[in-house]
């Protein structure tokens, strides 16, 4: 499989797939490179948004969402929304910022670009999920990682299975240290409900001051091969929203 996203072939195969598993549309915004979409279903358990390709430069999030989606494991189970390409121009273009140049995961604050004021108008206007979840990749990095938001009770189990669920292609990140924060253990960021930069905000922290009790962020090594990428952001979710986690929301 080619490095380079296939945009164009994305959207439909995605929206086959989805509409094939009872999920519902709805186009946020329409841009030069194709629609910003959002995708629901409705079920019986916790809601969880998924997002991932707000980094047009990070192929692997957007595959793992449509694989998944492509063997129905997004079930009755709970309710889901999904955004799998949040930048459409970027996905394009194999940036990491939009067509303008901006990096749609700071915007979540002052809402300047069409995308994320678009974006953030959409989830203002639902509940507040009980999950958020959202997809990326670190050229920087050599493991696994991931950012933790956790407003309710602390349950390290749950990190521990899902380093383990990710084990086969991904060691934790190495370090004391990661992208200038503190890990409390190897690979895991407990991060605070603020941003790092005030005027800043990425996606998580937007959903964090909307009363999110509980978000990750999933990171890959950008380097790896994208097949082992995809694979690692399919085992953790599958590890996370299969029931560990989900049983221990607050």
């Amino acid at each position: 499989m080619p490095e380079r996203f296939d945009w164009p072939s994305f959207l439909p195969g995605f929206s086959e797939a989805a509409r094939g598993n009872g999920f519902r549309e709805t186009t946020l915004l329409e841009t030069e490179d194709g629609p910003l979409t959002a995708w629901e279903k409705d079920g019986k358990g916790p809601t969880v948004y998924l997002s991932a390709g707000i980094h047009g430069d990070e192929p692997a999030g957007p595959l793992a969402v449509l694989r998944l989606m492509q063997g129905g494991f997004f079930s009755d189970g709970h309710r889901w929304m999904i955004c799998p390409a949040l930048n459409p121009g970027g996905l394009a273009l194999g940036t990491r910022e939009n067509r303008n140049g901006v990096d749609l995961n700071r915007d979540y604050r002052i809402q300047g670009t069409p995308e994320v004021a678009a974006h953030a108008t959409w989830l203002s206007g639902k509940d507040v999920p009980d999950v958020f979840v959202s997809l990326h990749e670190d050229w920087e990095s050599d493991g696994f990682y991931f950012y933790e938001i956790n407003l309710g009770e602390d349950n390290p189990a749950r990190a521990t299975a899902l380093f383990s669920a990710v084990s086969k292609y991904f060691p934790p990140e190495p370090g004391p240290e990661i992208d200038g924060h503190a890990v409390r253990e190897l690979g895991w960021i407990y991060h605070r409900a603020e941003a790092d930069l005030p005027d800043s905000w990425p996606e998580a922290i937007f959903l964090a001051k909307r009363g999110c009790p509980l978000s990750f962020t999933f990171e890959t090594p950008s380097k790896a091969p994208l097949e082992a990428r995809i694979a690692a952001h399919m085992s953790a979710l599958t590890e996370l929203l299969g029931g560990i986690s989900l049983s221990q929301t607050p």
